[in-house]
């Protein structure tokens, strides 16, 4: 019984280890089996997306590097032909963005999704599938590899419908940004001649073209070139006078700017589309154009449009069979601004190159008339061509000629005493019939002012509003806002436009009162009563601010677009005040002595405060001063002025700057 037992067990055990060892063959051999196909979708997936990215990056040639050629060859390609096909597609319908996504590999199968952009915007994901050769390293191609559904003779499709972009009119429909003429420049490479006949053409086109022989080079080896293509290499707004042999310049409709300069600013300019416009905006088509700057950028949407055409295969008789993509035309809308193009003008030719800015405002309706901004840059250049020369010129320029001053904050100077005065009469603080005696040029409330004093310009005493307004006098506004007291003037300043974001396309940070939420200091109330401190408002903000003065207390906001309806604040200040305060700005004019007494030879019935605001490091030197004027037609309110010349010199002032576009105004409204 004993031996029988051991004998059962021992073979029981040969049982169990046959088991084992067959369990493990058939193991190793599906972990092998799994290893080969995780290696074979590894392969296939590396192949899937080297060929996607030379398709994506343009490189066509490279496209065949993946590709099995017996199956090119049974397609009825050759390499070459192969190469161009594809060039000649996805140049041809400008795609760009082009991304690999949901790649399955499954054996020598594969399927994979492709995105896009064409000129026409975005494509609807394109889904392709095939086989691979030589263990998934090579794909076996056919023409249903450029788009789905493609056979052996089918051919393309591409009618783009673009859009016009919609034009910027001024207030009397003259245009501000335009689809006009332009002129390109270029090349057709086979005129150009061989060898060295070849490189002297170049060198003189590159000359006359103010660009360098190797960015022109550059252009003529871009991948879709051909001897008898016309290369463009540039873009101007006015035909060139005389050109090197080898260089056309053709005629094209193109965006253009007619003030140039003198609204570059405040309209902008447009550029091409980039790869990174449309990242961010898929519905974006390559071949428009986008708002840059200005105007252009804010309301980009409305006046770009969209772009139609339609993507389609079709076969060897030009018969569609399948539309990829079909996009309705859509012209942008042309839209008409409140800007008069000749003030805009003039008030630009007034500041001479000098930096300020120039701001005209229709106190009743708020219709912004001038929005200038001085030194500037020419925008036509920057749409249709600048060279890195000339862009460093402007951008190296100290005078920043980019920047839109009107839409900039600065310390308003003594043109703020005007709301300052009024805050005080309304809340009962001010009598503007008391005579206040000051001595002297200097003062300060008492010793913990320090060495700090509040200085004037003018000796004279007593003083009374009229006669503070009408010389301008610091002393007095600063013993008037300490009278008032923080409370009050805050709470007076609160009801006009300070950190409110104004209804404006354009870009600009609200007006500010100080850094902090008080001024924990009577140093700096006294200051910002009359119009230093931490007080910051741009142009449009003052004029829109002082607008309470020619509508009797009624603050107006101030509006760009023709078609937009005004906008109020009733009651900032009581109807009696502006009242005053007007006939007090009148007598800036009329009396001998007051600021603004020069612009009285015009002959127009004006209400104006001057102002200069001085920023120094240490109280007695002379700081950098900005001047200012606001100034209003005082007998029908038909405009207003806030003119601005930053750093002025000794011997100038915004007043100066001022008489020619007054006088327009007075003439034409």
């Amino acid at each position: 019984m004993e031996r029988s037992t051991k004998r059962k067990s021992s073979s029981k055990k040969t049982w169990v280890t046959a088991v084992v060892l067959v369990l493990l063959v058939i193991s190793a051999f599906v972990g092998y089996r799994f290893y080969q196909a995780q290696q074979m979708k590894a392969r296939g997936e590396k192949t899937i997306q080297g060929f996607t990215k030379a398709l994506s990056d343009g490189e066509y040639p490279q496209l065949t590097q993946y590709l099995e050629t017996d199956s090119i060859k049974e397609s009825g390609y050759t390499e070459k032909a192969v190469q161009e096909k594809y060039q000649s597609i996805f140049s041809g319908i400008s795609a760009s963005n082009i991304k690999v996504k949901n790649v399955e590999i499954n054996g020598d199968q594969f399927r994979y999704a492709l995105s896009m952009n064409t000129g026409l915007g975005s494509l609807k994901d394109q889904t392709y599938q095939g086989s691979f050769s030589e263990d998934n390293q090579k794909i076996n191609w056919k023409p249903d590899l450029i788009f789905p559904e493609m056979a052996d003779n089918d051919k393309v499709s591409y009618q783009p419908n673009p859009a016009e972009r919609g034009e910027i009119l001024d207030r009397n429909e003259q245009g501000l940004a335009v689809n006009g003429t332009v002129y390109q420049l270029g090349v057709v490479p086979k005129e150009l001649g061989e060898g060295a006949e070849k490189e002297k053409r170049i060198a003189a086109i590159a000359e006359a073209i103010d660009s360098s022989v190797d960015s022109v080079n550059k252009m003529l080896d871009q991948a879709w070139v051909q001897p008898d293509l016309f290369v463009p290499l540039g873009t101007v707004s006015e035909q060139p006078e005389g050109t090197p042999e080898g260089l056309e310049v053709r005629q094209a409709t193109g965006r253009t700017y007619p003030l140039g300069e003198a609204a570059a600013q405040l309209i902008g300019y447009v550029g091409k589309v980039t790869a990174e416009d449309i990242e961010k905006n898929e519905q974006l088509s390559s071949e428009s154009l986008i708002g840059r700057t200005g105007l252009e950028r804010a309301l980009d949407k409305e006046l770009r449009g969209k772009d139609g055409g339609v993507l389609a295969i079709t076969d060897k008789n030009g018969q569609q069979k399948n539309v990829l993509q079909e996009v309705k035309q859509e012209n942008g809308k042309t839209i008409k601004l409140t800007i008069d193009s000749k003030a805009q003008q003039i008030a630009y030719d007034s500041l001479d190159d000098q930096s300020g800015s120039s701001v005209v405002m229709a106190p009743k309706t708020g219709e912004l008339m001038t929005l200038v901004s001085s030194p500037s840059f020419d925008p036509n250049k920057m749409t249709n061509g600048i060279s890195q020369a000339e862009y460093d010129t402007y951008n190296n320029d100290t005078k920043l000629p980019f920047l839109s001053r009107f839409a900039t904050g600065y310390a308003p100077g003594s043109t703020f005493k005007t709301v300052t005065a009024a805050i005080g009469l309304d809340s009962g603080s001010l009598d503007p019939n008391q005579q206040v005696t000051i001595d002297g040029l200097k003062w300060q409330k008492d010793s913990s002012w320090g060495g700090y004093q509040v200085t004037r310009v003018s000796e004279v005493s007593p003083v009374d509003l009229k006669t503070a307004l009408v010389y301008s006098d610091n002393i007095y506004m600063a013993q008037e806002t300490l009278r008032m007291g923080e409370d009050t003037f805050r709470s007076g300043l609160d009801k006009f436009i300070f950190g409110e974001k104004l209804d404006l396309p354009i870009a600009m940070d609200p007006a500010q009162i100080s850094n902090k939420d008080s001024f924990n200091s009577e140093v700096l109330l006294a200051d910002t009563g009359y119009g230093q401190g931490q007080l910051l408002l741009n142009p449009i903000q003052q004029i829109a601010s002082y607008s309470v003065f020619p509508n009797n207390g009624t603050l107006v906001y101030p509006k760009l677009i023709a078609a937009e309806e005004t906008k109020t604040k009733k009651e900032v200040i009581k109807s009696q005040t502006a009242s005053l305060i007007t006939q007090d700005m009148q007598a800036v004019v009329s009396d001998p002595n007051g600021t603004a007494n020069s612009l009285a030879s015009l002959g127009i019935s004006l209400a104006a405060k001057t102002g200069t605001a001085e920023i120094k490091e240490n109280q007695d030197e002379r700081g950098k001063q900005n001047s200012f004027l606001y100034a209003f037609d005082a007998q029908n309110q038909r405009y207003s002025v806030l003119e601005f010349l930053e750093d002025r010199e000794d011997n100038q002032s915004a007043t100066d700057l001022s008489r020619e576009l007054l006088t327009y105004l007075d003439e034409t409204y």
